[in-house]
């Protein structure tokens, strides 16, 4: 009988993390009880921020924007992605201190609705797994925004683990 060589490849594991603390205590419960300790783990880091906003030269208020205003705008989102995904990352160096091992992080960030962009990028990148925060919103506040963990949990390929903050509980 011939031996099959079935090597599984090293996860790619997905955390949408964003300015909450919900999703960086995803993060850090992700990095203790998912990743390996004896194989290589891909970890992406996946921040959404919101479309730009499309200005035309008068506003509702019959107000015109100024180029400063939009600039400003843009480097306050460009400053947010930075701040979260350092945020991030320095969870990751103290975790990964602890354990000994190797994870590969990788940045991506995208744009647009954070529910329809995490699923969009989690099935181009074909990851393995998708891990989230839960905001735990109450019904009403969830019936009107939408649940951004239910969508993804309901429109991903893979596993979707949802983890709920230790104050939620």
């Amino acid at each position: 009988m011939e031996a099959v060589n079935m090597k599984k490849k090293d996860p790619k594991i997905v955390v949408a993390v964003d300015e909450s603390d919900e999703s960086m205590y995803a993060l850090s419960w992700c990095l203790a009880n998912l990743i390996s300790q004896t194989s290589t783990s891909n970890l992406v880091l996946l921040y959404v921020k919101p479309s730009p906003p499309v200005y035309s030269s008068l506003d509702a208020a019959r107000y015109m924007f100024s180029t400063d205003v939009i600039v400003a705008l843009e480097k306050y989102g460009s400053d947010m992605v930075n701040t979260v995904m350092r945020r991030a990352e320095a969870i990751c160096r103290k975790s990964t201190t602890k354990v000994w091992v190797e994870i590969n992080v990788e940045r991506i960030v995208g744009s647009g609705d954070a529910k329809d962009e995490i699923c969009n990028i989690v099935g181009k990148i074909k990851a393995d797994t998708l891990v989230m925060g839960c905001h735990d919103y109450g019904f009403f506040k969830r019936a009107i925004l939408g649940s951004v963990s239910d969508h993804c949990a309901k429109h991903v390929k893979c596993p979707v683990v949802i983890v709920k903050h230790p104050k939620q509980i």
